[in-house]
């Protein structure tokens, strides 16, 4: 598209089917690898991936070729596909429905990526529930708490 020059920075923010901790960190970095080459593979930026046994944050630079909900589909569908042609799990691995999606402007890029990279250091003081509506909350996202990623009730 000539003429057409944006800034656009996403975090996206998705989860494992039931929020099972089933991303091992044997295959943990292959995976990561493999999203990379899909936002890559649609002409956008990856800055940062990282994530828990029970879900992901990819931090991007987007560009307007493509729906945001284009893109994470495409995301999340041909990893878990991966993922289960690889056999990485016991039983079929599925994403959750959804994700959360937040931008940010080019003063804020080092901030995030930073803490996408200490994932396992948040984590320690903080349940990914609280990280989640935290972010909701932060960037003034109204949510009804029924549809909030939650564990299954056993």
């Amino acid at each position: 598209m000539p003429n057409t020059y944006t800034q656009i920075h996403i975090q996206a923010v998705f989860a494992v089917k039931n929020r099972e901790c089933i991303i091992s960190p044997r295959w943990k970095d292959e995976l990561y690898k493999y999203i990379t080459g899909i936002v890559q593979g649609n002409g956008h930026k990856l800055l940062a991936i990282n994530g828990m046994p029970d879900h992901v944050h990819i931090f991007f630079g987007m560009k307007p070729t493509q729906s945001l909900s284009d893109l994470l589909q495409d995301i999340k569908g041909n990893s878990s596909k991966w993922i289960n042609e690889k056999k990485f799990t016991q039983g079929k691995f599925s994403w959750q429905e959804g994700y959360g999606a937040f931008s940010y402007g080019k003063s804020q890029i080092s901030k995030v990526i930073d803490y996408i990279e200490r994932q396992e250091e948040h984590h320690s003081k903080k349940t990914f529930i609280e990280e989640y509506t935290g972010f909701l909350d932060a960037f003034g996202v109204a949510y009804d708490e029924r549809y909030i990623f939650k564990a299954v009730e056993y």
